[in-house]
C-alpha cells in the first residue's frame, strides 16, 4: 500500500487501483501507464510540481498526453511565474519518487490545480504513489481529497 490509497481507503472514497509491471527504460511513466493498462492517455494525468517565484510548491495534475503551461498555472495560483521544482525538493516534500509522484497523500499539503480536461471523464488515472501503480478515481474525488481546484492549465 501507498499513503495514497491508504488515505482513499480510509475515507471510503471510490477509487480501483490498477498495476502493471513497470519498465524502467520507459521514456514517459504517464503514457507508459497508459499503454500498458490500454487507457486513451487523456484519461491519465501525471502529478507535476513547480515552484512560485517565492519558492512555494505547486502541485499540478495534467494530462500524460499534453504538457504544463507553466504561466496558466502561475496565473491560477496567483503567482507572476512558474517553473519546474528541483526533483529532489519534489520527492522530499512529497514522499514520493518522481515518475511516481501521486497528488494524493503526500508528506506535506501543497496547493493543488488539476486541468479542467478532467472533467469531462467519469473516472481518471493517477498515480498511486509508486511506479506501476495507477489510481482510477473521479476528478471530484481527487479534487475532494487534494483540496484542489480545476484550472486550464494543461496544453496538448
Amino acid at each position: 500500500m501507498t499513503p495514497a490509497i491508504d488515505l482513499l481507503k480510509k475515507a471510503k472514497a471510490e477509487h480501483k487501483v490498477h498495476s502493471y509491471t513497470h519498465d524502467p527504460k520507459a521514456p514517459s511513466y504517464g503514457l507508459e501507464a497508459a499503454e500498458k493498462l490500454n487507457l486513451d492517455p487523456a484519461r491519465v494525468f501525471k502529478t507535476l510540481l513547480a515552484a512560485t517565484e517565492k519558492g512555494e510548491l505547486l502541485v499540478a495534475v495534467v494530462p500524460v498526453a499534453g504538457s504544463l503551461d507553466l504561466k496558466a498555472l502561475a496565473h491560477a495560483a496567483g503567482a507572476k511565474k512558474a517553473e519546474m521544482a528541483d526533483p529532489n525538493q519534489a520527492q522530499r516534500t512529497t514522499g514520493y519518487l518522481v515518475g511516481g509522484i501521486s497528488p494524493l497523500g503526500q508528506k506535506k499539503r501543497l496547493r493543488t490545480f488539476i486541468d479542467v480536461s478532467a472533467k469531462q471523464f467519469p473516472s481518471i488515472h493517477v498515480s498511486a504513489g509508486r511506479r506501476g501503480l495507477e489510481l482510477e478515481l473521479s476528478s471530484e474525488t481527487l479534487a475532494t481529497y487534494t483540496q484542489g481546484q480545476f484550472a486550464a492549465i494543461g496544453r496538448e
